[in-house]
């Protein structure tokens, strides 16, 4: 719950953290973005070494990383300092994850209990997600934005502690040698392709980014004819060419993507255009995290009722009209019409979150349940990642297209248009008609922009609804008798 909460808990601290350390544009993506790109750039390797090693060891290893990071990121002085501090909480969390899911397949081997634990583990990781927003709010009611890191320090300290003696320690009796080459591979060839991505997207495609690109795709194409070649690889390969396990990391991945996109752009609208305190911000985002959560829960139940192909797509196309209502709202007052949108497009990705791990994690030997959870993982945090920099940039390009920043000095103007924080600040302190102007053009730019997130974001549900139900189609059994 913790790795999921820190990938979305900054998104309501964003106007506190500009404020402060007046990142530019730029470097308030990052701030967010890196957390997520460099773990799931790393979930490859440590999936496979936690197979290795140990899970649970490397659960330990990788909490005393994750509470040290904590710290450096909550009393960070710049923005320089804070996303390092992020690059190495995306480090320690790389190793958390995967052996937390590759723990949950080792212990239950009974396929009915697997989906059921590992509803309670989607409900923390998709919950999480979703609640970073709302404990935000409630910290920043209090204490200032670095607090949002130090919740994670007890509960490292806990884990530490109570962990060798309450987790079963599970490993690959036979692993084989650990493959350098192609973890090296795998990290160099999801970063680039990623920071290609959200450069694109915010900037335009420039020539600069196609060396970038290059280097990406030419290590991608490496890495996988290496897992081709190998006697034992970190991937296997052949696990894609399974219908069901393909759809499953492809749903994964684009349920996240719409979850993460609305949080980020959602929590902005709360306060800077409604005008919410965080705690009120975080508060109007509970309806939709106990969606998400209930949805994780129920996931289990309702297989068992129906194909888990026709609960997915159901899922989807639910998110799919909670996007479209997003594009309703106005910049007076919102709240109702947000609250219904998020609550629909939670319950999307909660119940993809648990049905997709539990399809991946289900189709491989116990032994080598870290490198399938990488698998699942990685889709997770690329979807993470991917949401907040297409859907954050689609806002912020058609924000910085819309904002009136006429009768402004140049220095102002460029202000205005980093971030809606910004503008609504610097409106704040002109007085008279120009600051009028600059604070509702900035609102009503911001809320176009949102308008043209949340129909891409319904695109892209919609599409993948129709993917699920065409590959799912054929009845091939429960989630629960998931070949072992």
């Amino acid at each position: 719950m913790l790795v999921a909460v820190d990938g979305t808990v900054l998104d309501i601290a964003l106007p506190f953290l500009s404020a402060d350390l007046q990142p530019t544009g730029t470097e308030l993506l990052w701030i967010i973005d890196i957390y997520s790109f460099v773990l799931a750039g790393l979930l490859v390797t440590m999936g496979t070494l936690g197979d290795r090693i140990g899970r649970r060891r490397l659960l330990l290893i990788g909490s005393v990383g994750f509470g040290l990071s904590s710290v450096v990121a909550a009393f960070a002085v710049d923005p320089a300092m804070l996303i390092a501090a992020r690059v190495v909480q995306g480090v320690a969390g790389a190793t958390l994850m995967p052996a937390t899911l590759g723990l949950i397949r080792s212990m239950f081997a009974h396929p009915g209990e697997r989906t059921l634990a590992i509803g309670v583990w989607g409900a923390m990781a998709g919950g999480g997600a979703a609640a970073g927003p709302v404990i935000g709010g409630v910290l920043l009611e209090h204490f200032w934005w670095g607090s949002v890191f130090l919740i994670n320090v007890p509960v490292m300290i806990v884990l530490v502690i109570a962990g060798p003696v309450a987790i079963p320690e599970s490993k690959d009796p036979a692993p084989g040698a650990f493959d350098l080459p192609s973890a090296v591979l795998s990290i160099v060839a999801i970063v680039p392709l990623v920071y290609v991505v959200k450069e694109a997207v915010a900037h335009g495609l420039g020539g600069e980014l196609a060396p970038i690109a290059l280097v990406g795709l030419a290590s991608g194409w490496a890495f996988v004819r290496r897992q081709r070649r190998s006697t034992a690889p970190m991937i296997d390969l052949s696990l894609f060419a399974q219908r069901r396990f393909s759809t499953a990391v492809v749903t994964n991945l684009l349920s996240i993507f719409a979850l993460a996109g609305v949080l980020f752009f959602g929590s902005q609208y709360l306060q800077s255009v409604l005008g919410l305190s965080p705690l009120a911000a975080g508060l109007f985002l509970i309806p939709g995290t106990a969606a998400n959560m209930a949805a994780s829960l129920l996931a289990a139940y309702l297989v068992r009722r129906w194909q888990p192909g026709t609960v997915l797509t159901a899922g989807l196309l639910v998110g799919a009209v909670g996007a479209l209502v997003l594009t309703r709202l106005g910049t007076v007052d919102g709240r109702l019409t947000f609250v219904v949108a998020f609550v629909a497009v939670g319950v999307a990705a909660g119940l993809a979150l648990t049905l997709t791990s539990d399809l991946v994690v289900g189709s491989v030997r116990p032994e080598r349940a870290g490198a399938a959870s990488a698998v699942s993982e990685t889709a997770y945090e690329l979807g993470i990642a991917l949401g907040v920099a297409v859907l954050g940039s689609v806002v912020l390009g058609i924000f910085r297209s819309g904002v009136d920043v006429t009768g402004l000095t140049a220095e102002n103007a460029g202000h205005a248009r980093e971030t809606l924080g910004e503008a609504v600040a610097l409106a704040g302190s002109l007085s008279g008609e120009v600051g009028d102007v600059l604070r509702a053009s900035a609102h009503a730019a911001f809320v176009d922009g949102m308008h043209a997130a949340a129909t891409v974001t319904a695109a892209v549900l919609l599409t993948n609804a129709v993917l699920v139900a065409r590959a799912l189609r054929r009845r091939s059994g429960q989630v629960s008798t998931t070949k072992e």
